[in-house]
């Protein structure tokens, strides 16, 4: 084609004409190619595009309505033409590009038929290659390969003798277990069930003729698990059915035997032993209760002390399995070591997907694993095992046995089966089971406590519970009390169950408590004729340890006691109180509620809002017996007199005086989130306080009515002093010697300080509305005289001697 090729160079016309026609033709063609529309020379030109599609063939040529067929078909014909026309340049002008590049195409050609060639000399060379090295591998290597392959097959073999000696000493797991529990082997047969079950795991999983052995040892241990259960059921029983004491065993018998103590019951008539148990007064019962908790004692601690003998057996072994951990690492740093001293050159060298340094080492380890099992096998007495030998000495094996067995037909390599000396529980398995010991513990103390529970309960259905006094409640919870933290002792927890039936109880104990000593105080209250009642020896005294810190009631003396005369008034820290005798029963109420706040400790908040409830009545009755005149109906009192409201205001001065010592012991036994509550003394001394401000402002307002109607009809004459005055100081020589001996002196004087600015206030009035003015007159001195005479006898008075009167205010201030 070359030679074609030059030829027709020859025929051509010369270079320079040629270059002359190529570039008029060039110049034609660019000519002739400017005719075609631009949009055919775009990259992105395509006619599924609708807009380029409408510009090179627009619908109007071929819409053939409206009787313009012929029209239309030749404007059609025409864009054909131009469509073709446009095509023809396009193809001269491929072809002309063509023969511009003809020498590259040419010169294309021949450097094919150059590779060609090279392709062709090196495939000689390839095939050359290729037999020389077939030579070389049938000489040199084919042998040596043929004796690694071998010793793979060999080391395979190996592998699956001991994998099937392994699987007939499975195959002997379920009759040595049953062997080892006709015994009560329990902790072998599980170690064996454990060792086969990895073994199924790891090293013969997916081997089809064991696919149900692995549930049939999870029913086994199943069956183990209970029968181990029953038997440390029946150890259990034995052990906890052990007498208590020489003469007493389990609770049951303890109550059948108090309740055949007592005479009174006919167990005849009364068949169950909760009725028999009801009929028991409450020192009987209360014995009984202590008798039952000792024995709940005694059990608790024989409980702990056979659970804590499970307890060091746990932790001893997970001491044990600490160090073993730690000699496998140093075993495991050992062996790491040895691997480490192996050829490297050699161990590079793969074939079949396999390195051959495994194939030497396993090789070499081997052997040892054949020798030993020769050796046993070789033994006279012994025999290959079967599935039919059972009772074979080398196929009847105990948890020792198993185990030298077992581990002796795995591969050097694999996952060793038994770690250990035997099969023990994980760490964590372990924590759980110390776990579940206390737990256990703390289920025998819940149990001693909801039986307690029961036995108080059956005893309180006929609000038996409810009548005690508060001394028999007061030792019932002290009992009580002392169990449960003993049981804490015991156990390390507190169990909530007994706790709740004493606070139920002590609630109910606390609503009762209140109810009586509140509707106590208001029988107390209706009777109160408010005069002023002798103090026994025996209240002085209580007030008396009171100031000395000591906030309970006196116990009881026994024998004779010296008689001592009732005194007038109570006598507190130095002040006298002339008090009635509901006052004096009040505050020995008081002192029973602080009292069983010591001796209750769990009831203090609920005693805290009675007593603060109990207070608040004493103080909302009082004041409508005295100050809203109720005592006129309920007592039948004439009047109610200045000595009665005065009398009031000392019996509630002295329980303001007490609501601070209350309140400090209060606190002292509460916890500090609930002081809190404390604000209701704080409320209670405020209405206190109140109180006792409207009696005073009531007695001042009884001298103020009298004044009024007594000054608003003076007159300024003789004689001197008038009868109004006359009047007027009698009146306050009576309100005197009504409240001298009841209200402290300082009292007496700021109330009479009062009465006489009240007594000012109306002269005034009086003296301004007759037109009598400080000017020396008649009339001057006869007001003079007046006021002296008044002012005289106020002064005469015991205790206002001092008492600045301060007269000169009644005259009208000069202009």
């Amino acid at each position: 084609r070359e030679k074609i090729h030059e030829r027709c160079k020859n025929i051509c016309p010369p270079k320079d004409t040629f270059d002359r026609t190529l570039l008029h033709t060039h110049d034609k063609s660019r000519t002739d190619l400017e005719q075609v529309p631009k949009i055919f020379m775009k990259p992105d030109f395509a006619l599924d595009d609708s807009l380029t599609f409408n510009s090179v063939l627009p619908w109007s040529h071929f819409n053939t309505a409206g009787g313009k067929g012929n029209r239309d078909a030749a404007s059609s014909k025409l864009l054909q033409e131009k469509l073709s026309h446009y095509l023809d340049i396009v193809e001269v002008n491929i072809a002309h590009q063509i023969s511009l590049r003809s020498e590259a195409f040419f010169h294309a050609m021949t450097s094919q038929h150059e590779l060609q060639d090279y392709l062709k000399k090196t495939s000689q060379a390839v095939k050359m290659l290729r037999d020389k090295i077939a030579q070389i591998d049938k000489v040199m290597c084919e042998g040596s390969l043929h004796i690694l392959r071998l010793a793979l097959t060999r080391n395979n073999c190996v592998k699956v003798y001991n994998k099937l000696k392994l699987m007939a000493t499975v195959h002997q797991t379920q009759p040595t277990v049953q062997v080892l529990l006709s015994t009560s082997e329990f902790v072998g047969a599980l170690d064996l069930i454990a060792t086969t079950q990895e073994v199924l795991q790891q090293e013969l999983q997916g081997i089809h003729s064991f696919r149900h052995l692995g549930s049939q040892l999870c029913e086994l241990e199943k069956l183990i698990d209970k029968m181990m259960i029953a038997e440390f059921s029946t150890y259990s029983h034995s052990d906890l059915n052990r007498p208590l004491e020489d003469d007493c065993h389990i609770l049951e018998e303890c109550v059948i035997n108090k309740v055949s103590q007592i005479e009174d019951i006919d167990t005849d008539v009364v068949l169950k032993l909760a009725d028999q148990m009801r009929m028991l007064n409450f020192p009987q019962w209360f014995d009984l209760l202590t008798d039952i908790f000792s024995k709940f004692t005694i059990f608790l601690q024989r409980v702990k002390a056979t659970l804590n003998i499970i307890h060091s057996v746990v932790l001893s072994v997970l001491d044990k399995n600490q160090r073993t951990r730690e000699l496998e690492e140093i075993s495991q740093q050992k062996n790491a070591a040895k691997d480490n001293s192996l050829d490297t050159e050699v161990a590079y060298l793969i074939h079949e997907g396999m390195f051959i340094s495994d194939a030497f080492s396993e090789s070499e380890l081997t052997p040892i694993a054949i020798d030993t099992t020769s050796q046993r096998n070789a033994s006279p007495n012994s025999e290959p095992c079967s599935s039919d030998s059972v009772s074979e000495p080398e196929c009847t094996t105990d948890s020792s046995s198993s185990k030298e067995q077992i581990s002796s037909s795995v591969t050097p390599g694999a996952v060793d089966i038994m770690v250990n000396e035997d099969v023990k529980l994980s760490d964590l398995e372990l924590g759980k089971l110390a776990n579940n010991i206390q737990e256990l513990l703390y289920s025998a103390s819940d149990i001693c406590h909801d039986r307690a529970v029961k036995f108080l309960m059956s005893r309180a259905k006929d609000g038996f519970l409810e009548k005690l006094n508060s001394t028999e409640f007061i030792s019932l919870s002290r009992l009580m009390e002392t169990f449960i933290l003993e049981t804490e002792q015991i156990c390390g927890r507190k169990s909530m169950s007994l706790l709740g039936a004493l606070q139920s109880q002590a609630n109910k104990f606390v609503n009762r408590f209140h109810e009586e000593r509140k509707t106590k105080l208001s029988l107390l209250l209706d009777n109160e004729r408010w005069k002023q009642a002798d103090v026994p020896a025996e209240f002085q005294d209580l007030v008396d340890s009171i100031s000395h810190g000591k906030i309970a009631l006196p116990e009881k003396k026994s024998g004779a006691t010296e008689e001592r005369k009732p005194a007038e008034v109570l006598t507190v820290e130095g002040q006298q109180y002339a008090v009635v005798g509901t006052v004096l029963l009040l505050i020995r109420i008081i002192l029973e509620y602080c009292q069983c706040v010591d001796n209750i400790p769990s009831v203090t908040t609920d005693m805290l809002t009675r007593l603060s409830d109990l207070l608040k009545y004493f103080n909302s009755r009082s004041c409508q017996l005295v100050l809203g005149a109720g005592a006129l109906q309920v007592v039948g009192l004439k009047t109610i007199t200045t000595k009665n409201l005065a009398l009031s205001s000392r019996c509630l001065q002295l329980i303001v005086h007490y609501i601070p010592v209350i309140r400090a012991h209060f606190e002292a036994r509460l916890q500090p989130k609930q002081y809190s509550m404390l604000r209701h003394f704080d409320h209670i001394t405020k209405d206190y306080h109140d109180h006792i401000a409207e009696i005073s402002a009531k007695l001042v307002a009884i001298m103020d009515s009298l004044f009024d109607k007594l000054l608003s009809k003076y007159e300024v004459k003789a004689p001197v002093p008038s009868a109004c005055f006359r009047n007027i100081c009698k009146q306050m020589a009576k309100m005197h010697e009504a409240i001298f001996d009841l209200l402290p002196e300082e009292q007496t004087q700021m109330l009479f300080l009062r009465i006489n600015a009240s007594y000012k206030l109306h002269l005034k009035k009086q003296l301004s509305h007759l037109n009598v003015i400080n000017d020396g007159g008649p009339q001057n001195g006869l007001v003079t005289a007046d006021v002296a005479f008044y002012t005289g006898n106020l002064q005469a008075l015991k205790g206002l001697q001092d008492l600045d009167l301060n007269m000169a205010e009644i005259w009208e201030q000069k202009r």
